[in-house]
Formats: C-alpha cells, structure tokens, sequence
C-alpha cells in the first residue's frame, strides 16, 4: 500500500445549487481527501520540504470552495482535485465532498479519485 494523507471532514463554505436561492449564500460542506505524495515517507528526512504541507493544502482547497458559485457538487470536486494536482506533489487524489441539504438525509456525497497525468 502506497504512502497516503488524510484529511477528513474538512469544513468549507461555497455557494452551490441549482436553485438560484439555493446558491444566493454560503452554505456548509465538507470534503475528505486521500493524498498520495509522490515522495514515500521513508525518504523524507524529517523535512516538511519533502513532503506536501496538508495545512497549506487544506487552506487552498476552503479558498477555492468559496471563490465563487457553482451548481454542482461534482464541479467543484473536479476543481479542487485538479487544482491539487497541479499545486502539490502528489501521484493521486481521493476526493470525498458532502453536502447538507436534503430533508430525512445526513448528507448528500460525492466521490471521485483522480491521479496525475504524467
């Protein structure tokens, strides 16, 4: 099993829906990431410099949930894991992103794992 980081439940506030009320304010979401670094951790030598800085990662995936509206919860995902992609040392990503607005539900979620094009 490869070297992995795991985020998960991180909060993010984005304006997202269909309705147009629905996207007129930020609403709660939450995504959880699955990161494989391209480095394995035995190579690491104590250096943050050698690895993917998941507090800088983490604040750059909230930055892109709320920089502006969006309909669909699969949009955004495919955003913050191609954004990841480029941005961080990583061979894949795992994405899973919740959204909290259907009645009778916990959540609604999405999943989708993307890799890098080498």
């Amino acid at each position: 099993m490869p070297d992995r980081i795991r985020i998960e439940a991180l909060e993010l506030s984005a304006q997202i829906g269909v309705p147009d009320d629905e996207r007129s304010r930020p609403q709660r979401l939450t995504v959880s990431l699955e990161l494989e670094p391209m480095r394995g951790f035995r190579t690491l030598d104590d250096r943050l410099e050698n690895t993917v800085d998941y507090f800088v990662l983490a604040e750059s995936v909230k930055a892109l949930a709320a920089e502006r509206p969006r309909q669909l919860l699969e949009t955004l995902a495919e955003e913050i894991a191609g954004d990841l992609l480029v941005r961080f040392p990583l061979r894949s990503v795992e994405i899973e992103l919740r959204k909290f607005i259907l009645p009778d539900t916990a959540f609604v979620a999405i999943q989708i794992r993307r890799e890098r094009a080498d």
